[in-house]
């Protein structure tokens, strides 16, 4: 958005010729930013959503990701950046300026990038995040990130799989005591984990099948059928691998929770 498009904007809002809201609206289209003709980059959406600009790191090559990070630093306060490989990270932890930090989650292989003084909202909302076995856990920590950007406490406890289900019930104690507002549950396999979770909580549950099995149904298909399938209600099930949209998704639950709890006054620790 040119600053003429923005001033446009205003002298028509002054002159009463539009309403707040309409500017409002105005301001919020105009936020796009083209990269080297390669990417077009809404930077509005964090204003439209509340949801941290989030890019997929995957097929990018590292010049054209280094390029985005190093142009966009200066007009949004958090980027983050999703499905990286091994030399995207090296290129990221390379980047040496004094008015942006950026944090790696190697084994998520997801980065924050935010500019240096940003502080991380915090709302009075809490997300478990359970991985049925440690294979499972790069997706548990791509959510937990997503979760934690947006402001939500997260609680990760991990290899709680069904194969040993007092592993589940151990697990499900600790997030009743914690009083968690939404539970992301995480499997591969069978998949199985997301429907005895939903069943043992009385709090929303997503599922996330991930890629892990194999023959008849491998690649996260007989998980993702699994919980597709499952009887146990409250339950929502993501795609495969997707640690990013149940953070999403849980995160915004739990706010809507926070803000219901400062309406009523009461708090949740």
């Amino acid at each position: 958005m040119s600053g003429e498009d923005l001033r446009n904007i205003l002298e028509s809002l002054a002159r009463g010729e539009i309403s707040v809201d309409e500017a409002l609206k105005k301001i919020r289209l105009f936020t796009l930013e083209v990269i080297d003709n390669v990417v077009r980059f809404d930077i509005g959406r964090k204003i439209r959503r509340d949801v941290p600009e989030i890019v997929y790191g995957e097929g990018k090559d590292v010049k054209t990701l280094i390029s985005m990070v190093q142009k966009l630093a200066g007009n949004i306060d958090v980027l983050v950046i999703s499905r990286l490989t091994q030399e995207q990270i090296e290129a990221l932890r390379a980047i040496q300026r004094e008015d942006i930090e950026v944090v790696i989650n190697d084994v998520g292989r997801i980065a924050v990038v935010k500019r240096k003084g940003v502080e991380t909202p915090k709302y009075p909302c809490k997300v478990g995040v359970l991985a049925a076995g440690t294979a499972d856990v790069r997706v548990a920590e791509e959510a937990k990130t997503i979760v934690e950007v947006m402001g939500c406490r997260a609680v990760p406890i991990y290899d709680v799989g069904v194969a040993g289900l007092h592993r589940v019930l151990e697990a499900m104690k600790r997030l009743k005591e914690e009083d968690v507002d939404v539970i992301i549950a995480i499997a591969g396999m069978e998949g199985a984990l997301p429907s005895v979770v939903a069943s043992l909580s009385d709090v929303p549950v997503i599922g996330v099948p991930t890629s892990v099995g194999y023959g008849a149904g491998g690649g996260g298909i007989a998980a993702l059928y699994s919980m597709l399938q499952a009887c146990s209600l409250g339950l929502a099930v993501v795609n495969i691998d997707s640690g990013v949209g149940a953070g999403v998704i849980a995160s915004l639950i739990g706010r809507r929770v926070a803000y219901a709890r400062k309406r009523c006054g009461t708090s949740n620790t």
